[in-house]
């Protein structure tokens, strides 16, 4: 085994984690290119890479965030809309209520943020349909046609994203909080009738200044859930 080797990998993976405050320094296309680049070496039943991705910057990802805003912060038209799928459970139980609670709340106690302020929860919810400020926003997407199997497939290439990126001093942030505007969009990026959105990904450089980009997420130990048999 080439130790040294493992060891930069270890590292990378374990540095990643999801950045929600980003510097509005550019990245430039071609280092993009270079991780999608990487990305598109995941595993797919079949090879049937059925990953799509929209990369927004400038204009128009300033176009989609007013679009998103402008809904988000209608409460009315907010409620309206639906989730594209159903990423959480309908019923929480133990032990996941209990690690779901627990990131929400760390975040909010790093921002200040009380259980009684439901404006200061909202502002910082909203923040996700502003891609945190990152200067690269990217939409996924994937034909309606594919199974649970490609969603599989999918993990795979967007961890692929996020390490490819963390190797380059790149951070980002995966978010499923876009699924209940995934017609919003949808009407925006024009997306054709077969193509279904999956979720989206802020991309950039993190400002390490900002106190949310402190939180640092615990991870249960291998007693936990391996179980070896011999």
């Amino acid at each position: 085994m080439d130790e040294d080797k493992a060891a930069i990998v270890d590292e990378v993976i374990k540095s990643r984690r999801a950045v929600r405050a980003f510097l509005p320094d550019e990245v430039p296309n071609e280092t993009i290119r270079a991780i999608l680049d990487v990305a598109r070496w995941a595993p797919s039943g079949s090879n049937t890479q059925p990953w799509k991705v929209y990369v927004l910057k400038g204009n128009a990802k300033a176009g989609l965030i007013a679009r998103l805003m402008e809904v988000y912060n209608d409460p009315a038209r907010s409620a309206a809309e639906t989730e594209a799928y159903s990423y959480y459970p309908t019923t929480w139980k133990s032990p996941f209520l209990e690690r779901r609670r627990k990131v929400g709340w760390d975040l909010y106690g790093l921002l200040g943020i009380k259980r009684e302020d439901k404006e200061g929860m909202h502002a910082q919810l909203g923040r996700n349909f502003q891609f945190f400020d990152a200067p690269v926003a990217l939409i996924f997407t994937m034909d309606k046609s594919m199974e649970l199997g490609s969603w599989l497939d999918y993990g795979m290439f967007l961890q692929n994203i996020m390490i490819a990126a963390q190797s380059r001093g790149i951070s980002t942030c995966p978010q499923a909080a876009f699924t209940k505007f995934h017609r919003v969009i949808a009407e925006y990026l024009e997306l054709p009738e077969e193509e279904g959105f999956v979720c989206g990904m802020s991309m950039g450089y993190a400002d390490t200044e900002r106190v949310e980009n402190h939180l640092i997420t615990e991870r249960e130990s291998l007693e936990n859930f391996v179980i070896f048999r011999e």
